[in-house]
């Protein structure tokens, strides 16, 4: 999908044709459409094709007058009732007269500036939209994190009480999720650092304050990524031993009952048997072995609690 956007009286407005000033938004194009990029507006096929990998990894280049950023963009997906987070690549380039973004799936982010919601967007700004954009993906990175925390809370809430694998998967789920938010966070910091102090981008002094507080932007969320992965790590270890301890539990429980019911039905296959036992003749046998039962089977039961088996 290709589309073609411009600033026009502080309002963002859809093309059917390039001009200068222009944001060109490319969503998993058709090689049409990558053909029509490169051959009106002389842009690098392999900046085009880079982001539509999704094993390319952050870095930038500048070939030709154009500048190619590739950063990881955080995405989340729901999946057999649960959420799963991940990342993909989003390319960004620039040339001498447009700004052109390339991604393999609609995101959450560039959603955003398509609806015009970021303060002082403008297309023909290039290089402040791409500090926008890094701002705003370290952002998301953040807000991930917390869901991530949130939902790891109410998981552990669960496990307490829990003999099943579910929740522990779960976990697992969310711990691989952070090692790829922390993979790709640290491949981004690596990119910001070079726009910081390379002059790919020129930036005026609040262009610099936004880059530097992207940075830090961008740290917090690598902290948090390495703090809630250690704490998934520990949990995940601390909990497979309560699910087994309640489980020992569970079967030591219905041991116990095994035990109590076993009184009962020893003394009904007694009588069961074609002998002669005492009390056979007496009217009163069913009551006084209903009796006998009902004693020992308390006594077994006192016994057992006693000894904390229930």
């Amino acid at each position: 999908m290709l589309n073609i956007y411009k600033t026009v009286n502080n309002s963002l407005e859809e093309l059917n044709e390039f001009q200068d000033g222009v944001w060109i938004n490319l969503v998993n194009p058709t090689k049409e459409e990558l053909d029509i990029v490169n051959q009106d507006l002389e842009i690098d096929m392999d900046f085009l094709l880079a982001p539509l990998d999704d094993e390319e990894s952050s870095r930038i280049e500048r070939e030709n007058n154009q500048i190619f950023i590739l950063v990881d963009i955080p995405m989340v997906e729901e999946e057999d009732g649960s959420y799963v987070y991940y990342t993909f690549p989003l390319g960004i380039i620039l040339s001498d007269k447009t700004i052109i973004t390339v991604c393999l799936k609609e995101n959450s982010i560039i959603d955003q500036f398509k609806q015009n919601l970021v303060k002082s967007f403008f297309t023909y700004k290039r290089n402040r939209f791409v500090l926008q954009l890094l701002f705003r993906i370290a952002a998301r990175y953040l807000l991930y994190l917390k869901q991530i925390d949130k939902m790891s809370n109410e998981i552990e809430r669960r496990l307490h009480r829990s003999t099943k694998n579910k929740e522990l998967i779960q976990l697992l789920d969310l711990e691989k999720s952070l090692v790829y938010f922390s993979t790709s966070l640290k491949a981004n910091e690596i990119v910001m650092e070079k726009l910081l102090k390379t002059d790919a981008l020129k930036l005026y002094p609040e262009d610099e304050e936004l880059l530097e507080d992207v940075i830090i932007e961008n740290k917090q969320a690598i902290e948090m990524a390495n703090i809630y992965s250690n704490i998934l790590s520990g949990m995940m270890d601390a909990f497979a031993s309560v699910i087994s301890n309640n489980l020992n539990i569970v079967m030591k429980v219905l041991t116990s009952i095994t035990i109590v019911m076993a009184i009962p039905t020893m003394l009904a296959s007694f009588y069961g048997m074609n002998i002669g036992l005492p009390l056979q003749d007496s009217p009163y046998a069913f009551l006084l072995i209903i009796g006998t039962s009902v004693v020992l089977s308390t006594f077994a039961v006192l016994v057992l609690t006693r000894k904390n088996m229930f």
